[in-house]
């Protein structure tokens, strides 16, 4: 064996696979020791391999059990057994005492007894590793088996490696390029592997085209019988909070925090700031210079409109800066979490907004039932209760 070409190849794999060299080996120990049984071994048999990726050497093994009578059926138990037409229980069936015990397969396991005449020490419960005779020649079949076994074992591998990366980016913005869109389904080029954006998380009017370069948010990471499942979201409110963070450094660096988020995507999005440092202006840092900041969030949510607002420990300041950019004269705490907000009769339909938007995002993002109200109606109310 050419030890230089076979260390170069599985750096190479190991590298275009995303996963570790050992595994890669790993992988190949499994596929000769199967390559070995297949040609070799009998049913039934655990074959280990190892390989020497210096010398080239490879050792082989066949692993047993040791078991000692309390972990093996009985006579009387296997003929209890077969008159229960129990033709094939658990590797390990619980007993009624408790007890794992296994059908006897000589080929699997070894009695304590036994063992300890080759290894003194071991104990019952524990594994046992057999030395066997290495060999050099495989036939035809067995090559093949132990290319299905390097393939599955490195696809995997793969698996793992992707799963394990991506669900360490779970809650985190990741760059995509659109490679295809099935169905009402979008999927994302990633990096490793692709990424879906389900119709429940586009946003509403944004078109998606093949070869299109977007950023996403990576909402959650599932396992599947055909590997990991990558979910990605456009409309997912902290989407626009990792946004801020790649572009304002007072946020990244914790000095101006994002304290609430309130967004309908598409449209509008309120966000609520408060600055940790006294210096810092909140709002100035998430605006930037003549608007810089906020407007490369914008361009890449598609023009998504964006309000920024002080956040305030006090209800009444709080939700009135929530209506921004309207004015408010006066904010009332009303019980059962309600707020009655005052405002003049000009601010009045810029505080409630299209369809009642302005309010219904202030109101999400304060957690207040804000109703709003100019001093004529509140008057006009008042009197009428009065009449009543």
């Amino acid at each position: 064996m050419d030890i230089k070409s076979f260390t170069s190849a599985i750096a190479q794999i190991a590298e275009e696979k995303g996963i570790s060299p050992e595994k890669v080996l790993e992988s190949i120990e499994m596929a000769i020791a199967a390559a070995y049984k297949k040609d070799y071994g009998k049913r039934g048999q655990i074959i280990k391999a190892k390989l020497d990726s210096q010398s080239g050497e490879v050792r082989f093994w066949q692993v047993k059990q040791v078991l000692d009578e309390k972990m093996i059926y009985s006579e009387k138990e296997l003929e209890e057994l077969k008159e229960k037409k129990i033709e094939e229980e658990p590797a390990f069936a619980k007993a009624p005492a408790g007890k794992e015990k296994v059908r006897f397969n000589p080929e699997k396991h070894i009695m304590v007894k036994e063992a300890r005449k080759i290894k003194p020490k071991i104990k019952a419960g524990e594994e046992m590793e057999i030395p066997l005779e290495a060999k050099k020649d495989y036939g035809r079949i067995a090559a093949q088996t132990a290319k299905q076994v390097i393939l599955q074992k490195i696809k995997e591998a793969e698996r793992e490696s992707i799963l394990e990366e991506y669900k360490s980016k779970e809650g985190e913005i990741v760059s995509g390029i659109v490679q295809r869109i099935e169905g009402q389904n979008v999927f994302f080029d990633i990096g490793k592997t692709l990424g879906v954006l389900p119709r429940e998380e586009q946003v509403p009017g944004e078109f998606y085209r093949p070869g299109q370069r977007l950023k996403v948010y990576l909402l959650k990471v599932e396992e599947t019988p055909r590997g990991p499942v990558v979910f990605l979201s456009r409309a997912y409110p902290k989407l626009i909070s990792k946004l801020f963070e790649l572009e304002v450094p007072e946020v990244s660096s914790g000095s101006v925090v994002i304290k609430s988020i309130a967004r309908e995507p598409g449209s509008r999005s309120k966000i609520a700031v408060l600055s940790k440092i006294k210096e810092v202006d909140p709002i100035g840092a998430m605006v930037g210079q003549r608007g810089t900041r906020v407007i490369a969030v914008i361009n890449e949510l598609g023009g998504e409109k964006i309000d920024i607002i002080e956040y305030s420990e006090e209800p009444e300041r709080y939700i009135a800066n929530s209506l921004s950019p309207a004015k408010v004269l006066e904010v009332k705490i009303m019980p059962k979490n309600k707020a009655l907000v005052i405002t003049s009769e000009d601010q009045l339909s810029l505080a409630i907004g299209k369809d009642g938007q302005n309010v219904r995002l202030a109101a999400k993002l304060t957690g207040w039932k804000i109703d709003v109200r100019s001093p004529e109606q509140t008057e006009e109310e008042k009197k009428e209760t009065k009449k009543e």
